[in-house]
Order: C-alpha cells, then sequence, then structure tokens
C-alpha cells in the first residue's frame, strides 16, 4: 500500500490521534470516522490510516512484546505516545509493505512533533533494531506454553486463546486467530423483492466490480477484493441489496418464514435480519421488530424504506417484556446481545473490551431474553436463537439451561439442505467456525416444542 510522500505525516499523525482516543476508551471505528471527517484525505491515504488504527489496535499485544524484547524498559512503562508511536512504526515494518526508511523516518518525524524530541532516539534505535534483526529472522520471541504463544503471536488475551485451545486444539486455534487478524470480506444479500441475484451480477459486471455467490446461501454474493464506498456500487440507492454476512443471512434461512407469518425479531437492531425476513415473507406475512434503543430503530426504518418493505413494523422497548406479543407470533428469532467474538476481524478492539466476567452478565440477559421470547411463540410455532460468539456460556450453555427450565421445548435439527458445508450437533445446533466456513463465527439453533 502506497501513499505521496508529503501526505504520510499528515496521514499518521491522524491516526496517532484516533489511537489516543482508542486509549482513552473511544471505539476504534468511531474515533477513526470521527477523525477522518475533519478534513479530507485521498483515497490511499485515507486507505492506509485505516489499515494503521485497525491493524495497530488489533496486533497491539504483539507490538507491545516487541518493545519489550527490544527496548530497555517494557512498553507498559513507556510514555504513552511514544507507546503509540512505536506500535506505529513496527506495525509498518512488521506488518506492511512500507520501506524501512520510510517507516523509521516518519516515527521519528511523528515522535517530534508530538513533544518526544529527546525520545526520538528511543523511537530510531528500536525500530532499527528490529529491521536489523527481521534481515536474520522472526525477532519475535514466543512462549513455550502453546496459548500463551498463540495470544503473544497474534495478539489476543490469554483467556481467549486457552478457550479456543481447549475447543479446537492447538493447531486449529491457530488457524482461527490467522482467521480474525484478516481483512474481513463484505457479502451482500439480494433483495428479493426488488431484483434478482443475476440481474445484480449483471450490473456490477458493468461496472467492474468482482462477486461471487455464497454457496448455501441463496439470495448472497461476496464481494472480491472491494475498495471503496458501498453506496455507490450500483443498486444501493434502489434498494437492490444490503450489506450482510453469510452466517447472518442463515440465520434467517433457519428461522424459515413462510407465507402469512407474524415473526417477531426481538433484538432487531440494526435491522439486517428484520429486513432479510420481510424480503422473505414479501406481501404474505408482517415483521414485528423490536429494541431497546429508538436510535437504532432509525436505523431499521431507514433500511426498510430503502428496500421497499411496507410489511416491518417497528417497536421500542426492552425485549425482556413483550406481554403484548404473548402467544402471538409464528416464528421468533433471538438475535442475542452477545460478545461478538465470531466477529473479531470486523471490529479490531472488541478481544480487548470483553472479559470471561463480561461473558458471564451477556449469559445472564440472553438467557432472560429467550425465556421472554418463548412465551409469545404461538403454538406449533418456531424460535430461533443465535449469536455472533463462539463462547459456550453465550451458546450452548443457554440452551442447554432453557431446555432444563423449558422441558416442553427441544433444539429441532434444520433440514439436510441447510447451508453448505456447515456441522450439525448432534444435540441439532449449528456453530460456524470462520477459519472451517470462511465466514463470521455464529451460533445458532431452532427450538420447537413437544
Amino acid at each position: 500500500m502506497t501513499t505521496s510522500a508529503a501526505a504520510l505525516p499528515t496521514a499518521r499523525q491522524r491516526v496517532l490521534n484516533v489511537l489516543l482516543q482508542v486509549q482513552a476508551g473511544a471505539y476504534a471505528d468511531v474515533a477513526l470516522h470521527r477523525t477522518l471527517a475533519l478534513a479530507p484525505l485521498s483515497d490511499s491515504d485515507r486507505a492506509f490510516a485505516t489499515e494503521l488504527v485497525y491493524g495497530t489496535v488489533r496486533r497491539q499485544r504483539t507490538l507491545d512484546a516487541l518493545i519489550d524484547q527490544l527496548g530497555t524498559r517494557p512498553a507498559n512503562q513507556q510514555p504513552p505516545v511514544l507507546r503509540l508511536v512505536l506500535h506505529l512504526g513496527l506495525y509498518q515494518l512488521r506488518y506492511l509493505a512500507v520501506p524501512a526508511s520510510a517507516a523509521v523516518n516518519t516515527s521519528v518525524d511523528l515522535a517530534k512533533a508530538n513533544g518526544l524530541g529527546r525520545l526520538s532516539g528511543v523511537v530510531n534505535g528500536i525500530l532499527r533494531q528490529y529491521d536489523r534483526q527481521a534481515a536474520k529472522g522472526d525477532p519475535l520471541v514466543l512462549p513455550d506454553q502453546p496459548a500463551v504463544a498463540l495470544g503473544v503471536g497474534h495478539s489476543y488475551p490469554d483467556w481467549l486463546t486457552e478457550l479456543w485451545v481447549t475447543q479446537l486444539g492447538p493447531q486449529e486455534a491457530d488457524q482461527l486467530c490467522q482467521w480474525f487478524n484478516q481483512v474481513p470480506s463484505i457479502d451482500l444479500r439480494v433483495n428479493r423483492q426488488r431484483t434478482t441475484v443475476e440481474q445484480v451480477q449483471v450490473a456490477f459486471a458493468a461496472a467492474g466490480v468482482a462477486v461471487e455467490p455464497l454457496a448455501g446461501v441463496p439470495f448472497g454474493l461476496r464481494l472480491v477484493n472491494h475498495q471503496g464506498a458501498i453506496t455507490l456500487l450500483p443498486g444501493y440507492s434502489e434498494g437492490w441489496w444490503s450489506v450482510q454476512d453469510a452466517s447472518a443471512q442463515l440465520v434467517g434461512l433457519l428461522l424459515d418464514p413462510q407465507p402469512g407469518d407474524t415473526v417477531l425479531d426481538v433484538c432487531a437492531a440494526p435491522g439486517g435480519k428484520a429486513t432479510q425476513m420481510a424480503e422473505i415473507l414479501g406481501n404474505q406475512g408482517k415483521v414485528w421488530a423490536c429494541d431497546r434503543a429508538p436510535s437504532r430503530l432509525k436505523k431499521i426504518t431507514a433500511n426498510a424504506a430503502r428496500l421497499g418493505l411496507d410489511n416491518l413494523q417497528i417497536r421500542p422497548g426492552n425485549s425482556t417484556d413483550l406481554t403484548p406479543f404473548h402467544h402471538q407470533a409464528d416464528r421468533v428469532l433471538v438475535d442475542a446481545p452477545c460478545s461478538g467474538l465470531g466477529t473479531l476481524h470486523r471490529h479490531a478492539d472488541a478481544r480487548w473490551r470483553q472479559t470471561p466476567e463480561s461473558i458471564a452478565g451477556l449469559a445472564t440477559l440472553q438467557s432472560a431474553l429467550l425465556n421472554e421470547a418463548a412465551r409469545c411463540v404461538q403454538p406449533g410455532g418456531t424460535l430461533v436463537y443465535a449469536t455472533c460468539t463462539l463462547h459456550p456460556a453465550e451458546n450452548e450453555a443457554v440452551i442447554e439451561a432453557f431446555c432444563r427450565a423449558h422441558p416442553t421445548w427441544q433444539p429441532c435439527p434444520p433440514p439436510p439442505d441447510f447451508g453448505h458445508n456447515l456441522e450439525i450437533a448432534p444435540e441439532g445446533w449449528v456453530k460456524v467456525w470462520p477459519h472451517r466456513q470462511n465466514m463470521d463465527g455464529f451460533f445458532m439453533v431452532r427450538l420447537r416444542q413437544i
């Protein structure tokens, strides 16, 4: 990735400003958007800045380990701004095709421009030492313990890599760690009420935009190496498609709305699955989208308008109390708030925000939502529980506890033709492992009363 020499310090300074906001508690994507909106950058500089922000946030543990090994003071004892400048320089040397001279010199300049003149020599020394050692082999020294080595090498907290090693073994855990450090793909869901997959493919081909079909996802397409604004792609303003990962599309397909159904989505915002189900039903059914955040419900309303969906209604309120909907819905979806541990590639700072304690709190909320949602299902109806996490405390444990408390409910396996190369557990639920299926990590299960 290249950018003009004159603009590089400006782009890097903005990246440093973003990282300081993240260090103070801001979300990386919010801070980046806010900072880039202050003044325009060229497309190449914008892409460079975005890669630097997300990359350094994602790889901070590995970068800290390098500072620990190369410096005279450990990373957590470095002045905060100096530590971030070193992160930026080391990230460019280790992960980007930036010439060493450019990475080192611009990092030294950045240190000087931010009041670190006397410490600019530290920046120069550590970065040049890394470059010299990298010519002979990897400068990063990993610990002996497998889970800790994964955490240091791929930049994750130990509790998470220990969980994955327990679930998958060291080799597959390594593959999963690598997968989550990749740039995420962008999947689209074609709006069957407005167009066809073939028509979208023709329009994209005419615009020079490469896409490929998603196996097992009938109305899904994946953009191939796309850069640029999504809203400028053909058919966006016409409501031909929405952005939705393949795994998320599978959830709506598992719920399988039928003509005439009333569907309830109890945690609907930002609305990807609610609009998907409204598209499936067309004018032969209704979707109720519930969420406690009115601002997020506005996004659903806007998306429904763009997609031309008039069979979707919103209802603000706490979804742990859905009394007006008790026994009213044919199909109910609980797309539960979760830790997001299946989408770490999309949220650079998520791996640092979640803890075992926060997950325990989420599991309590998830159980409450599922218990209330079950009261909304008509006799003979269908209940689907889904999360975009891979943590068993938020998935299998929630379902097992629910079935123990409600013995008339049980998991119902999906049909044989559901998805493509998916792994159906003996208990009947689906767990999508990203490194196996090449899509976001998800858990989903269909429940019915016996």
